[in-house]
């Protein structure tokens, strides 16, 4: 099986010392706000955003001498906009582990066709695979249980599905976020429903290293519960959140206007992991966005 395959490496060093806990030196993560970490804020970082990429790369570093990280990922992309900007600078830095995330900015406009956009991201799979390299895929999360970003489920599952059958045939490995429960939980996003929050971020980073076979340090996070809210309440706040976050999102697209608004690559150029993982999570758990 591919998902398994080409993580082999990490499952057959985790018996040695930490500096052969994994096979992987050069870590470049490719994608959208998701993969940037928005949501997720953290003033000192570049952008001003942590995410799941810097979480991850954090844990790969621990104790792996020479390890770099490089996050190319910018806010608001489209997927082909992902590949024609993204991927020629990963591959010129010749990562041996790469994620590839995107999608979702374009399956949320009206008449986008998931097939179409999965074709495009196998090509970029094809090359990044010819690179040698580990390559991670997105899966992304099932949106069924929201009031309005429910319409979009069926496309985002073809597009998983594509997915899938993508990393089946070129041996990629699957960051699967559809059969994340946790995700269901409203405190895992922040207010703009769109992006996951710091306990999101944290954990999305636990999967990846989990699917890469990865021991690390992130501890589950226990946030306190929710106030109960009555149904009117919680329709009120679906109201609330339309006006102010999803519509605005819709108009840009639909006047063509990048969602990006001229921002740049996280981490350009491939290097330390100088943040460290001595970071602890945003917020004590209690808060989602810190």
């Amino acid at each position: 099986m591919g998902n398994s395959a080409a993580a082999n490496g990490a499952v057959n060093n985790n018996h040695r010392d930490p500096e052969h806990r994994h096979p992987w030196r050069r870590f470049v993560a490719l994608g959208d706000s998701l993969t940037e970490g928005l949501g997720d804020p953290e003033p000192l970082r570049p952008n001003g955003f942590r995410g799941w990429a810097d979480r991850v790369a954090e844990e790969l570093s621990a104790g792996c001498s020479g390890f770099s990280y490089a996050n190319l990922a910018v806010r608001g992309l489209q997927l082909r906009q992902v590949i024609d900007t993204e991927l020629p600078q990963a591959l010129a830095l010749h990562p041996d582990l790469v994620s590839i995330q995107g999608g979702g900015n374009d399956l949320l406009h009206a008449g986008a066709d998931p097939d179409k956009i999965a074709d495009a991201l196998e090509r970029a799979v094809i090359e990044l695979r010819a690179l040698d390299a580990t390559v991670l895929v997105f899966v992304g999360p099932d949106s069924g249980r929201s009031t309005i970003m429910g319409q979009f489920r069926t496309k985002i599952a073809i597009f998983n599905e594509n997915v899938r059958s993508i990393a089946e045939r070129h041996d990629a490995v699957v960051a699967d976020m559809w059969v994340m429960p946790e995700l269901h939980d409203p405190r895992m996003w922040s207010p703009d429903r769109l992006h996951p929050s710091a306990l999101g971020h944290h954990a999305v980073a636990t999967m990846v290293l989990k699917t890469l076979n990865v021991p690390n340090s992130l501890a589950p996070l226990d946030p306190k519960p929710l106030p109960v809210q009555s149904w009117r309440q919680a329709r009120a706040g679906d109201l609330v959140w339309a006006r102010e976050y999803f519509m605005p999102w819709v108009i840009e697209g639909l006047k063509n206007h990048s969602h990006s608004n001229g921002f740049h690559a996280k981490l350009p150029l491939p290097g330390p992991v100088a943040f460290g993982n001595a970071v602890p999570p945003v917020g004590d758990g209690t808060n989602p966005d810190g």
